[in-house]
């Protein structure tokens, strides 16, 4: 059994600032990995047009800043080339295709075993470590929700995870399900690219521009949740007006609010509203009931065909799958940059 100081699971961005924090204090640490590189969702699972949402002074990791050249938002590939280069400057290696099988604390040895199969050998291997760091990040295993008929469907069926660019889905008809910000920006993506979008919006949401939030981090400095939440309220109604005329409700508590109480995001509008007002992205308010081949038939009985359904419906957590004791482990569920903000 191989012995250690510190073990951190996941080599996402929060998993490489542990992994930096702690070679600052000179303290060993091993990096279990289950992919076979780092920031695997930034890398193999997101869209191309992906930026940071927040401007990059509450993006960087600690103890090394973006470059100057970099613009405010930092689009994926400046945010990628900027992780590997963090991973160069502390000189993080990572043990990678590492999916650990369960992390157990011993009262006798005060150390955790933690298990990982190694997914070249197949074999499982065997770790201790006085602290344990999980940082698999909010966005885990994709999740697609069982729904009646879908295997009945001709067309093609994507979670956000698998899709890249609107390209190849030119003056096709293209449902999204899921009003999240992956959901509202491949919208975006779609409609850009001459695909006939539709949306399905199940929640009321916040809609706030990059510049509101920036406003709203800055305000948070120096002034209560409930006055800068009733401000980016205040600042929504005036940029968008009312949203119910376009089948989007308002939620009777704050952006900010929202996020501390229930980890919901607000969205990060970067044009989907201007495709949403001119009819370039049609709102559907209710639910999927059925899939009947093109067609899909939803709970308000209206059907809808459709050539593709991309489910942008978010991802579940598998650490309750093999993390058998929580007290004592230290979680980092939130991802660095929210957690540098609130």
């Amino acid at each position: 059994m191989q012995e250690e100081v510190a073990i951190i699971v996941g080599s996402g961005p929060s998993g490489l600032a542990t992994a930096a924090s702690l070679s600052q204090q000179s303290i060993p640490y091993i990096i279990l990995e289950r992919e076979d590189c780092i920031a695997s969702i930034w890398k193999k699972y997101s869209y191309d047009r992906l930026h940071l949402h927040l401007a990059k002074q509450f993006c960087e990791l600690p103890h090394m800043s973006f470059p100057a050249s970099y613009p405010t938002f930092v689009p994926r590939k400046m945010f990628i080339q900027y992780l590997d280069d963090y991973v160069s400057h502390f000189n993080i290696s990572p043990m990678f295709q590492r999916t650990v099988e369960s992390a157990e604390y011993n009262e006798v040895s005060k150390r955790w075993i933690v298990k990982a199969r190694n997914a070249s050998s197949g074999e499982v291997e065997k770790y201790s470590a006085k602290f344990l760091v999980v940082a698999t990040g909010e966005t885990t295993n994709p999740y697609t929700p069982e729904v009646e008929g879908l295997n009945t469907f001709p067309g093609e069926v994507l979670h956000s995870t698998q899709y890249k660019s609107g390209k190849e889905f030119k003056n096709k008809n293209v449902l999204v399900v899921g009003s999240g910000n992956s959901g509202v920006e491949i919208a975006l993506d779609l409609a850009n690219h001459g695909a006939k979008t539709s949306i399905i919006f199940r929640s009321p949401a916040h809609f706030l521009t990059r510049e509101m939030v920036y406003l709203g981090l800055t305000m948070l400095k120096y002034f209560p949740v409930s006055l800068v939440d009733f401000l980016m309220v205040m600042l929504s109604k005036l940029v968008y007006g009312d949203l119910t005329k376009y089948g989007i409700g308002r939620p009777t508590e704050g952006p900010i609010s929202m996020k501390l109480k229930y980890g919901k995001y607000p969205l990060f509008d970067v044009g989907t509203y201007k495709k949403i007002k001119s009819g370039e992205i049609q709102v559907l308010p209710a639910e999927i009931m059925k899939v009947q081949g093109n067609d899909l038939l939803f709970k308000n009985d209206k059907l809808h065909p459709f050539d593709t359904i991309i489910f942008c419906t978010g991802f579940k957590r598998s650490t309750n799958l093999w993390l058998k004791v929580f007290d004592r482990v230290v979680l980092v569920f939130v991802l660095y940059f929210i957690l540098r903000f609130f």
